[in-house]
């Protein structure tokens, strides 16, 4: 087999298994499942609810799942899977499926990991609730930090754990951590004692204003993801006025074409990436909110496979022909991120259409 152009590696979202604290703040047995279940289609033409194939309703805890969804991303040209990783000054949620992934050494797959070191609401997860916290993010220092890198250190030192020239590869949700460089010093020091090369830190900015924030707060990498600045540019001030009055007086969705986002993603990392070294691409197959948030969600209309095979393909061009990165990776957001539409696991609409879309573009 030829050699992968890019290294990809996908988001994935450690869930779809009960937990003691989702238990109470939802309902006995509350997993994503739960919200994709009930997904109803609010116009026409909206596909939903999404229905798995290959893999079904899975649960996470089930080891044979976690291989299978490995040896399905190898087989269509993704180096590794990202975790999103859950730390609330040491109290750590989701964590059961990654601690397995590690103790058990299945599946022998790689792996990094990006801390959403953000704040839980309850209406990230159903838009009807009130704006209650949930779990508050944190940063308490040194102390923490340091019980944090002892607390991942046997998955840091892992023989499947990504590195990019030697350095294991930690991505951060939010670049408005403003102790990020003494949280960075810290880690570094303690890679070093021991063992470990310093790390290759990324932030994950959803808005290309927040690539200048990160960069201020001593990130030397940022992984990029269109959608947000995709959403605002897909429509002038009118259109976006009549999309935000239908929202509110006919209970319909904000909606925007994929097409729109395809096209201001290339346009985007064509004029940028060469010309800044910080730049990691990342792309994403469909996004559609409406499973949490109903038709107060934001829904990326028409992700057909033919389009995802467009972004796949001139993002990984502009990666394979770049002559400032040499690190070639690209991020896909995400994996299995059922509840917000972008996943490339298989469905019964289209299949491995997606999946057999990157691995045409990456070999």
């Amino acid at each position: 087999m030829k050699k992968p152009r890019v290294r990809a590696i996908a988001f994935y979202l450690p869930q779809f298994y009960p937990t003691i604290e989702n238990d109470e703040w939802w309902a006995p047995g509350f997993t994503e499942w739960t919200n994709v279940g009930k997904a109803k289609p609010l116009f026409r033409g909206h596909i939903q609810p999404r229905v798995p194939a290959d893999l079904g309703y899975y649960d996470l805890r089930v080891p044979e799942t976690r291989v299978k969804q490995a040896e399905m991303a190898k087989a269509h040209g993704i180096e590794g899977f990202c975790y999103w990783h859950y730390w609330f000054n040491g109290h750590r949620l989701l964590d059961r499926v990654f601690s397995e992934v590690v103790s058990t050494g299945e599946p022998n797959f790689p792996f990094c990991l990006c801390w959403a070191n953000h704040s839980w609401y309850a209406k990230t997860w159903d838009d009807n609730s009130p704006d209650k916290l949930l779990i508050e993010q944190t940063y308490k220092g040194i102390d923490d930090y340091t019980n944090h890198f002892y607390a991942m250190l046997p998955a840091f030192k892992d023989s499947r754990y990504i590195k990019v020239d030697g350095k294991p590869v930690f991505g951060l949700f939010s670049t408005s951590f403003n102790d990020f460089r003494l949280f960075a010093k810290t880690w570094n020091a303690l890679a070093k004692k021991n063992g470990i090369e310093e790390f290759f830190f990324f932030g994950l900015c959803q808005e290309t204003y927040q690539i200048k924030i990160a960069i201020e707060n001593g990130f030397k990498h940022v992984v990029v993801d269109n959608l947000v600045d995709a959403h605002y540019h897909a429509d002038n001030k009118i259109t976006r006025k009549i999309g935000f009055l239908k929202r509110k007086y006919f209970h319909k969705p904000y909606v925007v074409h994929y097409e729109k986002y395809v096209d201001y993603t290339i346009d985007f990392f064509k004029n940028n990436y060469e010309t800044n070294h910080h730049i990691i691409p990342c792309i994403e197959p469909g996004f559609d909110h409406s499973p949490r948030s109903g038709y107060r969600g934001t829904v990326f209309d028409k992700n057909t496979p033919d389009k995802w095979g467009e972004v796949c393909k001139n993002i990984i061009d502009i990666i394979s022909n770049s002559q400032t990165h040499n690190d070639k990776l690209m991020f896909i957001k995400a994996w299995n991120e059922w509840a917000e539409g972008n996943y490339l696991e298989p469905d019964i609409h289209n299949g491995r259409d997606f999946l057999e879309q990157l691995r045409e573009s990456i070999y």
